[in-house]
């Protein structure tokens, strides 16, 4: 693995923040993977594999998905998308993961969300087998992380954990504050950064955590963000995280996107950040597009490849 030189401004402001390519170290890890993986399959091992369901017809998901499948195939990955009318129901759905489950061609599952409403996506996401569940979402791949033990982690969360490894950002003893609380990207992201690097799953960043969300109090937000050398946000509020919120040199990692629609009627995508005005203070920051996202589904194929790899070692036993 290689690592990206990062100077620590922390304390001082600059006149435009570094900026973290996650496009750009999204394709550096996929060529890695496509190694990888070319390596595995020379030693007699089929490609590893990852079937994405998709139910109904929301563009959004389907861009998604098709990047999924696309990034997949392109690092050696077999994968299919298995599309269902909004109109399947949840039993029907769970008996077709439940077959995946077992069929062992197939390493990797994941059900693209958002699923119809009258759907429990708890109860559809624990249908997959925690060993094929790419994505992260398993109960019990979420418990296996918050006491340290080696899983498949939700793949936005370790996106942020990467970005910070591979850019060398430091985070031992520094102040953190993640702004999101969700299960599946804030309090994963906050569980690790926390965490000791002394375990089995050896993600721990040795910072020190404060959790605040989208009803924080604005005045109590702006007070715990002004005192963090790392701001990560993951709430869906569009410039939520305005300059003056932000410590001189501290590292901003932009989780959020939101498609808005500007005075003229042009759509576009923006984060929980105010980019611009954050840019001329934070060290380093995260663009949206660009930042966070490519390097999700970049963890995904991660994923996929060590799921296919322990279910091998499994099956070996």
């Amino acid at each position: 693995m290689r690592s990206h030189t990062y100077n620590d401004t922390l304390g001082s402001a600059s006149i435009m923040a570094r900026i973290l390519n996650g496009k750009a170290l999204a394709a550096e890890i996929q060529r890695e993977l496509k190694d990888n993986i070319a390596n595995w399959m020379s030693l007699g091992h089929r490609a590893p594999s990852i079937r994405c369901i998709l139910v109904g017809d929301d563009p959004a998901s389907h861009t998604y998905v098709n990047k999924k499948i696309t990034a997949a195939r392109n690092v050696g990955i077999d994968a299919e998308v298995i599309r269902h009318d909004v109109t399947i129901s949840e039993e029907m759905l769970i008996a077709e993961i439940e077959q995946l489950n077992r069929d062992s061609d197939v390493d990797g599952i994941l059900v693209q969300l958002p699923i119809p409403e009258n759907m429990s996506e708890r109860k559809v996401c624990c249908a997959v087998a925690p060993e094929k569940d790419v994505d992260g979402f398993h109960v019990t791949n979420i418990g296996k992380l918050c006491v340290d033990m080696s899983t498949l982690v939700p793949a936005t969360a370790l996106a942020v954990i990467e970005m910070l490894r591979r850019f060398n950002i430091e985070t031992l003893g520094r102040n953190a504050v993640v702004v999101g609380r969700s299960k599946n990207v804030g309090m994963p992201i906050a569980m690790m950064l926390h965490s000791d690097n002394k375990h089995e799953n050896r993600l721990g960043m040795d910072a020190t955590v404060t959790i605040c969300h989208r009803y924080t109090p604005k005045e109590q937000l702006a007070f715990f963000c002004q005192n963090a050398d790392i701001i990560v946000s993951a709430t869906g509020v569009p410039n939520l995280i305005k300059a003056d919120m932000v410590k001189p040199g501290a590292t901003v990692i932009d989780v959020g996107i939101t498609r808005v629609t500007d005075a003229n009627g042009k759509s576009r995508l923006v984060g929980d950040v105010d980019y611009d005005g954050v840019s001329t203070v934070a060290g380093a920051i995260t663009p949206v597009p660009g930042g966070v996202g490519p390097m999700t589904v970049a963890m995904l194929m991660q994923n996929t490849f060590q799921a296919a790899r322990s279910l091998r070692d499994k099956s070996l036993k």
